[in-house]
């Protein structure tokens, strides 16, 4: 089954994510207002429609339910960006991700109950689309040769069991850096997660299911993990 995105939004950042998801197989519903910015994605993703994403019955009307996300890239209009954020709520899209290009704009985002907010500065097009495509990944640093290091939420199927028992040379050709972990503490007479890093783990380390993992390997292969532990 093929994953559906919708991005609404076609400039750089925009454009850099659709393209990076239709090349990795996903079924990508682009969306602009410029009929130009449109027509340049057309011939590289499944649907390429010039639209006023700010009109609730435009989007509805190109059954954007059905995505599994929408990412709202829309950069230079901040109106417009609220606007199309507050109908993809109103329509219960599954997962709404916008961006803001400064922390004023993340906070308005975040009294929205936006969950999911991209800053360009710090996040590129590929980044972004590797993390809808592998939502176990948090981040991921491509590295010569197809490998790569991966910062990722731990699998269902290895929670709980030691890193022996994982086998994770043997089965699946990686190697653990180190593991995040998350411990209460006090700060300002509160109890507070904060997290750590466990240094380097041990054949006897149980991974917890709240861990996030970084790891090494080659793309192929932390692919295979995640989908075969998920």
């Amino acid at each position: 089954m093929r994953h559906k995105f919708a991005v609404i939004g076609l400039g750089i950042f925009g454009n850099s994510i659709a393209r990076t998801l239709a090349e990795r197989g996903a079924e990508v519903l682009a969306i602009d207002l410029n009929e130009d910015s449109v027509e340049d994605i057309k011939e590289d993703v499944a649907y390429a429609v010039a639209l006023d994403s700010t009109d609730i019955r435009a989007l509805e009307a190109q059954n954007i339910q059905d995505m599994e996300a929408v990412i709202v890239a829309i950069g230079e209009d901040f109106e417009a960006l609220l606007i199309t954020t507050a109908n993809l709520q109103e329509l219960n899209i599954k997962r709404v991700i916008t961006r803001a290009s400064n922390k004023q704009q993340r906070r308005i985002l975040e009294k929205m109950g936006v969950q999911e907010i991209l800053s360009p500065e710090g996040e590129v097009g590929k980044t972004v689309a590797e993390r809808l495509l592998q939502p176990n990944i948090r981040t991921f640093l491509p590295l010569p040769d197809n490998y790569e290091i991966v910062e990722i939420n731990t699998p269902r199927g290895i929670a709980n069991k030691s890193l022996a028992k994982i086998s994770l040379r043997e089965k699946y050709n990686l190697n653990m850096i180190t593991i995040k972990r998350f411990f209460e503490e006090m700060q300002d007479g509160k109890p507070t997660q904060v997290e750590h890093i466990i240094g380097v783990p041990k054949a006897d380390t149980i991974i917890y299911p709240s861990d996030i993992l970084i790891l090494i390997g080659k793309k192929h292969d932390i692919k295979r993990f995640i989908e075969v532990n998920r």
